[in-house]
């Protein structure tokens, strides 16, 4: 089958598109067939190396951690789902490669395509609901009436979570470009900062939670938004000694993560505020809570752009580049 791999980290050509075989289809998993994968950074991210400690690859890799496609192959143990099924899913940490003909997929990471959605829509869901999800439901446990600061409204995640906040209830304050500011108020958000002009820490006060997608310094301000007993989430690190143990990592795994992430816990715990790094994982179960929310028009996934499968490389420069205005897919069958 043809699949987008690199051979090496950070490697010069950015990937390439190679002959590989079909992957191996374990009992409880189905094989499918790939329409559309959903380009996220965490792939520029592990094509360039920065999650190796913690997931750990074996090289050539295929990329990609978003999948719509259409099942045509079910493991002897498969119970919930069938053969010509349209489904989509965010693959498990250990079993990515979406940007390939074929994938394996645990049925357990599984769930039906939204009706509404083409392939495509449905590709760019995954990865971003399921951290929305995580974060606000999960972690946060997000209630009506509560104040919460979604950073980067714009994009992939930002869009998703503005939403999906609005649903539950909260004040929505987020950032964007000034060209997006209208854009991120249709999707939800009572507060829009122009992130050009304007500084968040000037505007907010007596925060909930923050939804963190930024560097270390807009990490460190966010602190000083929230209110005592306010919770920071950060998707972009980071990573904490909570999540050393979540994936069962080895004692200089988790020495290194704790070292890592010392001076935000500590400047958090003395502002009363309690910090979580969240590296999302896949569930099929909370995907068809996502997917209800879609079908009933509650939640709509932000496409900007789909690139032809051939054009793979030039689609994770252009996520790369911080330009995209939801999410960017890859069409590949």
């Amino acid at each position: 089958m043809k699949a987008f791999i690199i051979d090496h980290y950070k490697s010069k050509d950015g990937g390439r598109i190679a002959e590989m075989p079909e992957p191996e289809l374990h009992d409880e998993e189905v094989l499918v067939k790939v329409r559309a994968a959903g380009v996220n950074l965490l792939d520029v991210k592990i094509r360039d190396g920065e999650f190796k400690l913690i997931l750990p690859y074996r090289l050539p890799l295929i990329l990609g951690n978003d999948v719509a496609g259409v099942i045509v192959r079910a493991g002897s143990r498969v119970q919930g789902f069938k053969v010509g099924d349209e489904v989509y899913a965010r693959p498990d940490k250990d079993r990515i490669g979406t940007f390939a003909e074929f994938i394996a997929v645990n049925e357990a990471d599984l769930a039906i395509k939204p009706l509404a959605l083409t392939m495509e829509e449905a590709a760019a869901v995954p990865l971003v609901a399921l951290t929305a999800w995580q974060a606000l439901v999960e972690i946060a446990e997000l209630k009506k009436g509560q104040k919460v600061f979604i950073q980067a409204g714009s994009g992939g995640v930002g869009t998703i979570a503005i939403q999906l906040a609005k649903h539950l209830g909260a004040i929505v304050a987020t950032t964007t470009s000034t060209a997006n500011i209208d854009w991120v108020k249709q999707l939800g958000a009572n507060i829009v900062i122009d992130y050009k002009k304007e500084d968040f820490e000037a505007k907010l006060q007596n925060y909930d939670v923050v939804l963190n997608s930024q560097d270390a310094k807009t990490l460190e301000k966010s602190l000083r938004v929230l209110k005592p007993g306010g919770k920071l989430i950060s998707i972009s690190g980071p990573p904490d000694p909570a999540f050393a143990k979540e994936i069962g990592a080895g004692w200089l795994v988790k020495l290194v993560m704790s070292i890592l992430s010392y001076r935000i816990r500590k400047k958090a715990k003395g502002h009363g505020i309690s910090y979580s790094f969240l590296f999302m994982r896949a569930s099929g179960s909370q995907l068809k809570e996502i997917t209800s929310l879609i079908n009933s028009g509650i939640i709509r996934p932000v496409m900007d752009k789909v690139f032809p499968f051939e054009s793979t490389k030039e689609a994770m420069a252009y996520v790369e580049n911080g330009r995209a205005k939801g999410k960017v897919v890859v069409k590949v069958s």
